[in-house]
């Protein structure tokens, strides 16, 4: 699947600073951005490859900022410049993120990797949506999107710092949505199931994307198609144009059905009869 669209600019005219978009699913978030017409400010810690990201979607279209989303300063700075560089901020993705330390026991987690985890996913989130409020509300208008994780709705096998900061990032995206609807400003979240990208292979230890994507497939509820980073990408396009122009305070998942089915039904069965 490419991230390349047939229909119209949907994105024609709008400013976005997408945080963690030099690689992953922000990259991919990113080219699809531009490709709908946005003009894009590309927020990471990565220099080279948010400069390499730049180069390969146009300069005139794009450009790049050092933001390490903890440090308020950062994300200030990344704000301030996506206005004075674009004039305005219609789209603040906080898509930046970590899984942390994957260790699952709580008896042997690290304390500080939970502090750090939720400094990345919930306080860098925070300080985003607060900078990019300030520009939004005496504007009327905006968009601010999270990136969650299907983890805010069941629990399956990851960290416990990665799992309590994903359900924080959706109640803070029903929160945000209330108090800023008020300003004309709409705020919603994405929650993918696993998608193969090269953090989740070195998190479960799998070689390579076709390992990890058979993996996941394998207790699929939706068979015959497999989530990849352009459906996440295609998911924040919709929320971040004028077609979802009324919705607001959304915990979006992309996961094929898959929080609808208890699957260790499964396991039971094979137990059973296996």
């Amino acid at each position: 699947m490419s991230c390349e669209s047939s229909m119209t600019k949907r994105l024609d005219g709008k400013v976005a600073l997408i945080t963690g978009g030099a690689s992953g699913l922000g990259k991919c978030t990113a080219t699809l951005f531009v490709k709908h017409g946005a003009k894009v400010l590309i927020a990471d810690v990565q220099d080279e490859l948010g400069d390499s990201v730049c180069q390969e979607l146009g300069t005139e279209n794009t450009s790049y900022v050092h933001c390490d989303i903890t440090c308020e300063s950062d994300v200030e700075n990344a704000v301030n410049l996506a206005v004075s560089k674009y004039g305005k901020l219609d789209i603040m993705f906080n898509n930046a993120g970590t899984l942390g330390d994957s260790e699952a026991r709580v008896t042997h987690a690290s304390t500080e990797d939970f502090k750090r985890v939720f400094d990345i996913n919930v306080l860098g989130g925070f300080l985003g949506a607060k900078y990019a409020a300030r520009i939004m509300v005496p504007a009327k208008k905006g968009c601010i999107l999270f990136t969650s994780s299907l983890a805010s709705k069941i629990s399956f096998g990851s960290p416990h710092a990665y799992k309590a900061s994903k359900h924080a990032v959706a109640g803070l995206t029903k929160s945000l949505a209330v108090e800023l609807g008020e300003h004309g400003i709409r705020v919603n979240c994405i929650s993918p199931h696993a998608i193969s990208t090269p953090m989740f292979q070195k998190s479960m230890g799998i070689p390579d994307k076709k390992k990890g994507e058979e993996m996941i497939a394998a207790s699929a509820v939706l068979k015959g198609t497999v989530l990849e980073p352009e459906d996440f990408a295609h998911a924040a396009l919709y929320l971040a144009s004028d077609e979802a122009k009324f919705i607001s305070g959304v915990n979006l998942p992309l996961d094929g059905g898959y929080s609808l089915s208890n699957q260790s039904w499964k396991l039971g069965f094979a137990a059973l009869f296996g």
